[in-house]
């Protein structure tokens, strides 16, 4: 039962966070989202940190569950338009819904992270299916390097989604085939 509880306070973190901003989050904000009784979380996470370093494992392995599964999913794109359509249903993804909210987070903890070198350590980017995907492709194309193309683009990609987030709106599709284009270039 612990493990389901760290995993419920962690999950109701990461939306506390993405809906108040790294102010909001404290442990009884926490306690009140997940409604449970006031001091179950510093029950679990006695301090801010603890609870801050929760929050950023349990994002990390949503984020990377979902780069795995959509990865499998999709079999290496033939063509730059293949490979655009398919970054293009990732970043909706990210810009709406609980996708948004974990963007959200994300970059709220990557912030935080230049403060708490700890939590950097956490957010490296990790290799995946979908990173994986995107090598592949980059490589049967027969670009030069493509491991340093496919951190390029996707960085690129990882900017375009901050941006609208902050700023509002959303990605269209002729500015990823523009990264894409640049990455086969």
């Amino acid at each position: 039962m612990a493990t389901d509880r760290r995993t419920l306070l962690a999950d109701t973190a990461i939306t506390v966070l993405a809906d108040s901003g790294m102010r909001g989050l404290t442990h009884r904000a926490v306690d009140r989202a997940a409604r449970l009784p006031p001091g179950t979380t510093s029950a679990y996470y006695r301090t801010r940190q603890a609870l801050l370093t929760a929050l950023v494992r349990r994002l990390v392995a949503l984020d990377q569950a979902e780069l795995e599964e959509r990865g499998a999913a999709t079999p290496v794109p033939r063509t730059a338009d293949e490979l655009t359509a398919g970054i293009a249903a990732l970043v909706a993804q990210r810009l709406t819904g609980e996708g948004r909210r974990r963007s959200l987070a994300r970059y709220a903890c990557a912030v935080e992270s230049a403060h708490h070198p700890e939590l950097r350590e956490i957010l490296v980017p990790r290799e995946n299916q979908g990173r994986r995907v995107v090598r592949a492709f980059l490589a049967a194309q027969g670009v030069a390097d493509p491991e340093e193309r496919t951190v390029t683009l996707l960085t690129c990609v990882d900017g375009l989604v901050f941006d609208r987030l902050v700023h509002g709106g959303s990605v269209r599709e002729e500015e990823i085939r523009g990264l894409v284009a640049g990455a086969l270039r």
